[in-house]
């Protein structure tokens, strides 16, 4: 496929299409203080143009997500093992991090001291790997960005915008004479749909468990920030969770834990106190970063539901496996080799990796300090944590870590910085308004797995997502308000 551009002059009528068919479909978020009044939506910020990823990429990416979620179940099972790397490696991070990567340790502990009734075994990882594709070696690679093992969003809403785009395509709307773009090569991701899927797969799971009569029909919990704005996107897994399995849902914020939740104390199940309706899975869309948790009631609330006898998704030791540390020591050959037995399957991974240092005091963790110091424009320095906006870049690196103790360096880790394509030929809408400026688009690929210490029950490859932000804007994040929800198309 050519990457010339479709013709521009009829910005103005395709803006309008897109309006109207987002809000026709749902392509929507809150706007900023929406609680005043939630008739009122937004169209989610979206590129105009589909964006060109070369094939062979989103294959490799596709193909490679089903040893990804693998590895990461392998990795929160090995991390309950008090003699394991992971588990030393957490503990310790939980000292450096001690807001949250130590506060979420310190509730797994909690639990492990409470010698409670029957204790659920499965655990479901919805997770989300997110790749830039490197342009560097003359040749494209995709490299991995970040591992995501909780609240991974935009699974309901990049289903509407690959949508929208073929929609556009398909009417001529792109190009009055005819499609533009080929429609095969045109991706409709069915994340919403595979998401919701695998939720129903672990209500499922969790009914055939029959640990005394469970009631008829057990629901979903989604566990949400207060005021989220991105409601949207959740809502559209409620539906399907309802329309295509039969699984009705409540929505809860961590207040609403303790006001209306109880569990049994016999058997540990969960209820919703009103409906007496009983819990199968606890589905966290909040709790990833420290601002979820806006006091100690809050960690409470997640301590209460970890406890319960639902499936939850993820639970602590899965979510933990996500950090930024846990990426870092993967990156490491023969770490990755504990966990990953076939050699081919390991080095597919390994090709995905960019090189990250630690800031610590082993050789490595040297090599990571002098390199911030001497290079840093090839870098960027994460924190342990999720949910984009605390990342520092290139030259800011140095003069960052010299306003922090170098004894809380080692919350952080140094990753090469990727350096992808540059598509001059998009134009993201946001707010009604039109930027043409150059993009960098990131491929998020989904992956959910369901599972226990001893066998696998589910593991799929679960739709993708492509996001886009302007080059000037070092983050990414959609609700953050850099970035928009772009699609693919393949060449």
């Amino acid at each position: 496929m050519s990457h010339h551009s479709p013709p521009k002059n009829q910005i103005r009528e395709l803006i309008e299409e897109i309006n109207q068919w987002a809000i026709a479909n749902g392509l929507a978020m809150y706007p900023p203080n929406f609680e005043a009044n939630p008739s009122n939506a937004s169209v989610s910020p979206v590129t105009i143009y589909p964006t060109p990823i070369p094939k062979r990429c989103f294959d490799e990416a596709v193909e490679i997500q089903p040893v990804f979620n693998e590895l990461y179940a392998r990795l929160a099972q090995d991390m309950a093992h008090p003699d394991s790397l992971l588990h030393k490696t957490t503990e310790a991070l939980a000292l450096s991090d001690p807001e949250f990567t130590g506060k979420l340790w310190s509730l797994y502990l909690k639990i492990l001291k409470d010698v409670q009734k029957k204790r659920q075994t499965f655990k479901l990882g919805i997770f989300r790997s997110d790749y830039l594709i490197d342009k560097k070696n003359g040749s494209e690679q995709i490299k991995q960005v970040e591992f995501n093992t909780v609240s991974v969003s935009f699974a309901g809403l990049s289903e509407k915008v690959d949508r929208l785009h073929a929609y556009l395509n398909k009417a001529n709307k792109y190009d009055l004479k005819g499609p533009f773009y080929n429609e095969q090569n045109m991706v409709i991701s069915d994340s919403g749909y595979l998401l919701s899927m695998a939720l129903a797969k672990a209500v499922e799971s969790y009914t055939s468990q029959q640990i005394s009569s469970t009631s008829s029909d057990p629901i979903v919990a989604f566990i949400v920030q207060r005021n989220e704005r991105n409601v949207f996107d959740q809502k559209i897994l409620e539906l399907n969770l309802l329309e295509k399995f039969g699984i009705k849902s409540v929505r809860l914020t961590f207040d609403d834990v303790h006001d209306k939740m109880f569990t049994d104390n016999e058997t540990g199940k969960l209820f919703v106190k009103d409906a007496e309706q009983e819990v199968a899975v606890v589905y966290y869309r909040t709790g990833y970063t420290t601002t979820d948790y806006t006091s100690e009631k809050d960690w409470e609330a997640r301590l209460f539901l970890e406890k319960s006898f639902a499936i939850k998704a993820p639970d602590l030791l899965t979510q933990l496996s996500g950090s930024k540390k846990i990426q870092q020591l993967l990156t490491n050959k023969s770490v990755l080799g504990k966990y990953t037995c076939n050699p081919k399957k390991r080095d597919s991974l390994l090709k995905t990796f960019v090189k990250i240092y630690p800031l610590d005091d082993t050789e490595l963790g040297r090599e990571g300090k002098r390199l911030a110091f001497s290079d840093p424009s090839k870098y960027v320095l994460k924190p342990q944590r999720e949910g984009g906006g605390n990342n520092v870049y290139k030259e800011n690196i140095p003069n960052f870590l010299k306003g922090i103790e170098e004894r809380h360096w080692d919350a952080y880790i140094l990753m090469e910085l990727i350096e992808p394509e540059l598509n001059e030929n998009n134009v993201i809408l946001r707010d009604n308004k039109s930027y043409e400026e150059p993009i960098i688009s990131e491929l998020g690929v989904y992956g959910c797995i369901l599972f226990d210490d001893k066998q696998v029950l589910m593991n799929e490859f679960s739709g993708s997502l492509l996001r886009s932000k302007f080059n000037t804007s070092n983050e990414g994040g959609v609700a953050a308000g850099f970035g928009c929800l772009d699609s693919i198309i393949l060449y």
